[in-house]
């Protein structure tokens, strides 16, 4: 019986950071990229190497060059393999799989929700999009299962379903980012409001993370040419009634006739209708606590990556030294920030109590 073990086609900064998650999760796997370093215990010799043995074979090359790699690639493959891709598209790279690979070699799309800075950063959910075949159901079943095993929660798509919500979320979150960019959008000023630095976090994430992606993210999915194309009609319409706003404003002046509103072209929609201000506080803190509750899940990861460094080391958890200056720096943040420290201090004794008790 072949063993669960994952070939992985290309090694760039995704390759990479699956194959650390692989390795986290105790699979072994191997990896082949002419144009990468690979470490020498990951490193395959060549396709034929590299695909002898695996369960999976998952194939993480840029679009345009996955249709060349699966055509190499072919020959070493046997029918007990599943081949899966971890592209941001779908429709296009599953059309190639069916044209190669067709019915004699099972296959999946799928997309990880995640790259090499969320990893870094210890983000959880870990998310992915698995994308099955209509001739390949069981290896649909069979992707779903690895990737639950290291740590994924797994949401089943169509390709088209897919790629319309990747246009219309990831395809215009990189356009965006681009045109701020390009436009001199500054992101380190510090005194910009709040609503500016939740863009900057964006921008930045945008730019370290998967910065090259964008060039290929809108090319490669087919529904975004249309959904960038209703955001600038959008934004068009909402200059041109600026404009507008502002010339009727000339003509009649700042107080000429009653007193008007934005027009219903400028006009956001408010927050309800009774008590307006209470919803939008309630609103808010709930977004907050969501956020905090979310670095929590971050911040437990990290510390149980701390926990595995410590057991390697031979030290124990509990070190009552970096405790005890942990708390001292929160205090000072506290007083910094004009709130209770004694409060403050409540509140990180017992996020280190769970994160004791994650470490154990």
């Amino acid at each position: 019986m072949m063993s669960e073990s994952v070939a992985l086609l290309g090694y760039g900064r995704f390759g990479r950071a699956l194959g650390q998650l692989l390795a986290e999760a105790g699979i072994a796997h191997r990896a082949y990229d002419e144009h990468a370093e690979v470490p020498r215990e990951y490193r395959a010799a060549s396709l034929a190497d590299l695909a002898k043995g695996a369960a999976f074979v998952i194939v993480a090359v840029p679009v345009p060059r996955m249709r060349s790699a699966l055509l190499e690639l072919r020959p070493h493959l046997q029918a007990s393999q599943i081949v899966l891709d971890v592209g941001s598209v779908k429709v296009l790279p599953m059309a190639m799989f069916a044209e190669v690979l067709g019915d004699g070699i099972p296959w999946c799309g799928t997309h990880p929700l995640f790259g090499p800075l969320s990893l870094a950063l210890a983000e959880r959910p870990l998310r992915v999009v698995v994308c099955p075949a209509t001739a390949h159901p069981a290896a649909a079943a069979r992707a779903r299962a690895l990737y639950e095993r290291i740590g994924c929660e797994v949401i089943v798509q169509t390709p088209e379903g897919h790629d319309r919500v990747m246009a219309h979320t990831h395809a215009l979150t990189f356009f965006v980012a681009k045109g701020m960019i390009d436009a001199g959008a500054a992101t380190a000023v510090p005194f910009a409001p709040p609503s500016f630095q939740a863009i900057s976090r964006t921008i930045e994430t945008v730019r370290s993370d998967a910065g090259h992606l964008f060039a290929a993210i809108a090319r490669d999915n087919p529904f975004a040419p249309e959904a960038r194309k209703e955001l600038v009609r959008a934004l068009a319409a909402i200059d041109a009634a600026l404009d507008a706003e502002a010339a009727r404003e000339e003509r009649e002046g700042p107080d000429g006739g009653e007193e008007r509103g934005p027009s219903d072209s400028l006009a956001i929609p408010d927050l309800g209708e009774q008590s307006p201000d209470l919803k939008e506080a309630r609103d808010h803190i709930d977004a907050i606590d969501s956020e905090i509750v979310r670095l929590l899940a971050q911040r437990m990861q990290l510390s149980q990556r701390a926990a595995r460094a410590k057991a390697a080391l031979g030290a124990p958890v509990l070190d009552g030294a970096r405790e005890a200056e942990l708390i001292a720096a929160r205090r000072q943040w506290a007083d910094a920030s004009k709130i209770d420290p004694d409060a403050v201090t409540d509140v990180f004794r017992a996020v280190l109590t769970m994160s004791r008790r994650g470490q154990r």
